[in-house]
């Protein structure tokens, strides 16, 4: 069982990580005419606002304490009245790619906070600045994939046709599912971690 303080560590990156994603795609949306997620209180830095108590709390911890190798986790998802945007195929893809984005964003802080760390010499400081890193660097990648409903999803329906992005927006309900399945044949370790430890090692090289 991981102490107080390596909880900490893990939990402070992921907790922001994943609902600062959130945010961006509803600040986002209401820049650009939608305004669904600012009415529900969803367009803030307030963490509880976006928390899940199943993705954002109880699974990451599962995780933490199963000790498998990785954490995940989601929040809950913002509403986002795609006809509301001023321009719906534009609109949808800058919505969509907000909430990665917001990651990467993230990532560069991280890395600034590791050499801040790195010169005042705080250990669990440059600790937590590695897996901010790594989980937004994740969040991001995993979240780009087309696979409904993630956000490279939105961007792929976008750029379709009307006929097949209805057909391909019918994949969502297989979603879960989809995951899953590329989760037990390995398919996250064969194609996403490559991709995020290539960005990861980017990154480092500025610290």
């Amino acid at each position: 069982m991981p102490d107080f303080q390596t909880l900490l560590i893990y939990i402070i990156p992921l907790l922001f990580a994943i609902t600062l994603h959130e945010a961006a795609h509803g600040w986002v949306a209401s820049k650009l005419g939608d305004h669904t997620a600012r009415m529900m209180g969803r367009v803030t830095l307030n963490p509880i606002k976006h928390v899940d108590p199943v993705g954002t709390v109880v699974v990451p911890l599962l995780l933490i304490v199963m000790n498998v190798g990785f954490i995940f986790g989601w929040a809950k998802p913002v509403p986002i009245n795609f006809r509301a945007l001023r321009s719906q195929k534009s609109g949808m893809i800058l919505v969509a790619l907000a909430g990665p984005g917001a990651n990467f964003l993230m990532a560069i802080g991280w890395v600034l906070v590791a050499i801040i760390s790195i010169n005042l010499n705080i250990p669990i400081l440059l600790k937590m600045a590695g897996i901010g890193i790594f989980f937004n660097i994740l969040l991001a990648v995993f979240n780009l994939l087309p696979i409904p409903p993630l956000d490279g999803s939105r961007v792929i329906s976008a750029l379709l046709p009307g006929p097949l992005a209805y057909k391909y927006g019918q994949f969502e309900q297989y979603g879960f599912l989809i995951l899953l399945g590329l989760m037990y044949i390995g398919g996250f370790k064969l194609f996403v971690l490559p991709i995020v430890n290539q960005i990861q090692l980017f990154f480092i090289a500025f610290i």
